[in-house]
């Protein structure tokens, strides 16, 4: 096998594992037995959301059905709520499968982006205020309990 088509091992201290474990917070929208929703850090537009499944996944090829469709229900309660929240129709869903599709922390995750493709910014290059990710995480959270 070469180099480029071998796939990267799960890490259980990647940022994700840390913050299913609890040993690091994140700004919690939304979370159920199989999937955890939180504010993107470094968002490329506001309201950018992450979804993870509470399973051991690298890739879309690691994940067992029930956690996938897990993560697809997830996302489109989240998706739901952005709409509300931020008053607009488009939301990019992305997923990246690898380095050298882009992936950055190598625990599935799918992005959702309340923006169109035109208008994002560069994937993890700004740390956005913690005070306003905790209060968007808080609109989008109330409008998926309500």
């Amino acid at each position: 096998m070469s180099q480029a088509n071998q796939q990267t091992a799960y890490d259980d201290n990647n940022i994700f594992a840390k913050m299913l474990n609890g040993d690091i917070p994140c700004h919690k929208v939304y979370e159920d037995d199989k999937t955890l929703a939180f504010m993107d850090i470094m968002p490329q537009a506001e309201g950018h959301v992450l979804v993870i499944p509470k399973q051991k996944a690298v890739d879309l090829s690691d994940l067992e059905p029930e956690y996938a469709a897990a993560i697809l229900m997830t996302s489109k309660k989240i998706m739901q709520a952005q709409r509300q929240v931020f008053e607009r129709d488009g939301i990019v869903q992305m997923q990246l499968n690898g380095a050298q599709a882009g992936q950055t922390v190598f625990h599935y995750h799918v992005h959702l982006i309340p923006s169109s493709i035109h208008e994002l910014g560069r994937h993890a290059a700004i740390e956005v205020d913690h005070e306003k990710l905790a209060e968007t995480a808080k609109q989008l959270a109330a409008v998926i309990e309500a």
